[in-house]
Order: C-alpha cells, then structure tokens, then sequence
C-alpha cells in the first residue's frame, strides 16, 4: 500500500504474527512505488534540503491496518530531542565526573551517552542491550559484564538487570537450547525465526559457559555498592541453582575444571567470550579438542565462589559460605599446577582433551588476574608478558600473540583488540598492584577512543603495530558500533584506576592506591552513591607525583578510608 508519501510493506508471518514497516517521506517524493522513491530539487550554489525518512515498524493481527491508521510524520528535530532525553536520563542517574582535561571529558560523555543509546528495558526492568546492529538484545554475559563496568555510575542498572537474568535462568535440561537447570543464558531473541523455534534462540539460548558465573559476582558487587540486601535474599534460590550448575554439569569430564563440550548441532561450537569458531587454537595454528576449558573461565569460577561465599555472610549463613572458600582455594591449586606455562611466561589459553594444553599466549592470561586466581609471582610475570610487543599493539592488549601461527591481526578473536578485554585485563593489573601496566592500557584505548568517529570505541579494532597505523587503529569493517562492553571501558578502567572499593553493608568505602594518568592532573567525582549514601571526591596529583584524595559525604552516612597497600 503507497499514498503520496508513505509506502506500507506488509508481511504475513510464519508464527501467525501480521508485520508491517510504515515508511513516511518528508517532503513528499516525486514518485513514489513499493520499490522506489525520487525526489526532485533544485539546489542554487550553496544550496541545501532535508530529506527525512521517518521508519515505524508494526507487529500483530492489525499490523497493517495499524499502519495505515497511525500517523508517524514526526519531524526528525522532534525525534532528536527525544533520542538526547532518553540518552541524557542515564547520565542524570550517574555521579558526575570532571577532570583537567577537556578531551577526557568528551570521550568520557560520549561513552555514557552511548550506554544511554544502548538502554533497553524487558517486563518492565532496564538492562544494557549488547551492541548495534547484531546484538540489540539481552545477553547474558555482555549485560552482566556492563552492569559490572557501570557500577559506580548508578547500581540500579545492575540489579534491574539481574532480574532479568534470573527471570530467564534454565531450569531444564534442552539440548536445542543447551539449557542446564542453574545455567545462566547467553542470548535472548524475539521475532519469527525464535517463535517457530527455528533458531535454539528461541527465544532463550543458553550456549555460554561463563555467564552463570558473571550472574554471581555482579550480584555480590551489586550488594557491595548499593547494600540491597533484599535483592540478595529475593534471588538467593538463583544464586544456589547456578552455584549448583559449576559444581555439577559445568565440568563435563570430572576433571575438576569448569569446560565446554563444543560438539553442538545448532549452537556454539566455543562459548566463553572469544566464541567464534576459530577462536580456540594450539601452538600450531590447528583448533582445540573439546571439551575446553578456558583459562580465564576458572578464574570467573574463583571469583564467583569468593563473591557469593561473601555475600552468604552478609546474609548470616556461614555454614552455607565456608565450602565455597574451600572449593576456591582448591580449585586455585589446581590450577596453578595445570595453566601455568613456564616457557609461555603466562597461563595457557585452554586445557582440552586429554588435559592437554592449548599453550599460546592470549589476551585471556590477563583475565585470569580480574579473577584473582592467580599467584602475586604469577601475576607479575603475567603483567610483564602482556606487555611485550606480541601482546601489546600500542592501541591495547591483543586477543592473540601475534608470535602464534594463527594470528591474524583483523580476525575476530585472533590478534583484535577488544576494549572490554582491556578493561578487564587493567582491572586485574590494579589487583595485584601492577599500576603502571594499567596505566598503560588506559592511555593505549582512550588514544584509540580520541581517534574514533565521535570518540566512540567500537567493539573492537584491529591489532596491527601502533607504529604501522599512527593516525588511529585499523577499524574493523562489522564491528558494532556502539557496543555496549565498549563504551563501558573507559569508565570502567577509570573507576579502578581511581581504586573505588565499596562495602555498602558496612557503610564504609576504600580507596585504594589511586592514580591518574599523566595528562590528568586532577578529577573530580561528584554524587557517587554508595548505599544510600552521597559522596564527592577530588583525586589530584601532588609534586612528587603522588595523588592526593579529598572527600566530602553530601548525604547520609559513609566512612572513606584510604589504602595504599594492595
């Protein structure tokens, strides 16, 4: 169906639904088909129009009728405004932070204002939707990831979102879906594809063998930033079914290690983050066996038996929390024994068959340290690995040494560099005390984020030596744009760097060994929550290159302490 200046194109579905996509052309084209719109102008020198194309998809019975009755000719100034509010509403939740530097300021905006973009809301709860255009969904992983970055923006995000994916937890066995009972899901979808169940996102998937664990060390850091133990209580049965998943089914051949089978008819043959079909390799070039065991996935399992053993004593049950400290501490000597490479420098990327090692150096060793699994010793020579020049491009951390046979540095997962990974990566440094290697990478991706189309970071970019491209780095032709994990970066190596270490339950924050780059002379954080609490904060370097932390509580009750030990 056309008019003058509107073209409707219906669709009958094979689930039954009705769809239809109303097109409304402003001004009118001179002629107009299902297939065709031209427009005629006469410009003189200088000249200019607008031409706008308003898009208003339809789904239901009436989809049709409902396109042809509604009336979408929005003028785009209008959709403007309403696309900034609804970005600016995430900014207004957020503390406010400023800093010497005004390009820090705007590629800092910037990142917010997408995480705003990506805002997405299910059953009434807000969640951060993976990236645009593939990802515009729920994942499991990318979510919680997100929630975990933007924690000290606002926590509110974070609980909404756990919610959502405890809403969504398996509690059957679904070999289509690779549904376990306890497993946390990698990707929701909606639409015909998952309502006929021609996709195993249908609509939940469950083909991720870390998620289950990021569920539980976001729910611990939730509860530690904003004290809501109610939260905590209300989603504690769970928490205990995806504590039940990692000591059963997460190791499919009793080896002690958390794996993945990678034999699947319609799913993922990988399912950690690195989940392309190429992503897992040995020394050789040639794939690894399943089942797989990546190396940081035992650290995620580390730290979510910490966490929850953790918050089971904020809610007074040490019986409860006392084996999970055990089954960390044992699993740690394991693997210390099994990962650890001597002639690598770094832990291996998997175990396969066998127990095998995938022995190649990747960017998952320094995951590992965001885990805390490792050995301090360990920990160093880890932080001394990452950043020799096979690992370190200059524009951050690759996914692969380009020193191994399979690294391609414009591959998806082997040789890329993905700004999460570096955050993540950064954040394990700061654990351990390795500051100056943080540091490093933060200056690394921000100078990335600077060079970038409206200082947005991208999923990820190419892994080519900074010395080969100087400009910027090698944009990755498909990667998202904005994607969430991506814009959660830079505020989430900024927030370690400054080193924010809450307990709301005790009322209490730590600052711990805080630092600033060398092109910030000083920051100032303004309404940071933690509880129900308000604090300001001014971090700003001294003579001898120290920073010095003034603090001020604006509202309710808080103790700030400053560590300077690790």
């Amino acid at each position: 169906m056309r008019g003058s200046d509107v073209v409707v194109l219906a669709y009958d579905g094979r689930d039954g639904v009705d769809r239809a996509v109303h097109l409304v052309f402003s001004p009118a084209p001179a002629a107009l088909s299902g297939e065709r719109a031209a427009f005629e102008f006469r410009l003189g020198p200088g000249g200019e129009r607008q031409l706008a194309v308003t898009i208003a998809p339809r789904e239901g019975a009436r989809a049709a009728h409902e396109a042809r009755q509604a009336d979408p000719r929005t003028p785009p100034e209008v959709l403007t405004r309403w696309l900034r509010r609804s970005e600016s509403r995430w900014l207004d939740e957020s503390a406010t932070i400023r800093g010497s530097n005004p390009l820090f300021e705007r590629v800092l905006e910037r990142a917010l204002l997408d995480l705003g973009i990506l805002r997405s809301s299910l059953c009434g709860d807000h969640y951060f939707a993976a990236g645009i255009p593939w990802f515009s969904t729920l994942f499991g992983r990318d979510s919680a990831t997100v929630a975990l970055q933007t924690l000290p923006y606002g926590a509110g995000m974070a609980g909404q979102t756990l919610r959502l994916l405890a809403e969504h937890q398996a509690t059957a066995t679904d070999e289509y879906r690779d549904a376990e009972p306890g497993k946390i899901l990698h990707e929701l979808r909606r639409g015909e594809l998952a309502n006929v169940a021609a996709i195993p996102q249908s609509p939940a998937y469950y083909g991720a063998v870390d998620a289950t664990m990021l569920f539980l060390v976001l729910l611990a850091r939730y509860v530690r930033w904003s004290g809501d133990l109610a939260l905590a209580r209300e989603l504690r049965r769970h928490a205990e079914a995806a504590l039940a998943w990692m000591a059963g089914r997460a190791d499919s051949d009793g080896d002690g290690y958390l794996d993945y089978r990678g034999r699947y008819a319609n799913g993922l043959v990988n399912q950690g983050w690195k989940d392309s079909g190429n992503a897992v390799v040995n020394a050789d070039g040639s794939l690894a066996e399943p089942p797989i065991a990546l190396c940081e996935v035992q650290a995620y399992a580390y730290r979510a038996w910490r966490e929850a053993a953790w918050l089971l004593r904020r809610l007074g049950d040490e019986a409860a929390a006392r084996p999970l400290d055990e089954r960390a501490g044992a699993l740690r000597d394991r693997f210390e024994r099994d990962f650890w490479d001597e002639a690598l420098g770094c832990y291996v990327l998997a175990l396969q068959e066998g127990g095998r090692p995938a022995a190649v150096a990747t960017s998952n060793t320094g995951q590992v340290l965001w885990g805390g699994i490792a050995s301090p010793e360990r920990a160093a020579r880890v932080a001394r690995r990452l950043m020799a020049d096979d690992m370190f491009s200059g524009w951050g951390v690759r996914t692969l040494s380009s020193g191994a046979r399979a690294y391609n540095p414009v591959s998806y997962h082997l040789g890329s560099v993905w700004p999460h990974d570096n955050a993540l990566i950064a954040a394990g440094l700061r654990r351990y005390g390795h500051d100056a290697e943080a540091l490093q990478i933060f200056d690394a991706v921000f100078d990335a984020a600077t060079r970038f189309r409206n200082y947005r970071l991208p999923e990820l970019y190419c892994g080519q030596p900074r010395d080969d491209s100087p400009e910027q780095p090698v944009t990755y032709p498909v990667a998202c744009s904005p994607q969430a994990w991506a814009a959660g970066a830079i505020p989430h190596m900024l927030w370690s760097l400054l080193g924010l270490d809450p307990d709301a339950t005790a009322r209490r924050l730590r600052v711990r060994r805080p630092v600033l780059p060398s092109w910030l002379s000083w920051i100032e954080v303004e309404g940071l929550r933690v509880a129900d609490a308000r604090v300001d904060l001014r971090f700003e370097r001294t003579g001898d290159g120290q920073v010095d932390v003034k603090t001020a509580v604006r509202e309710g009750r808080l103790e700030i302490d400053r560590v300077d030990g690790i």
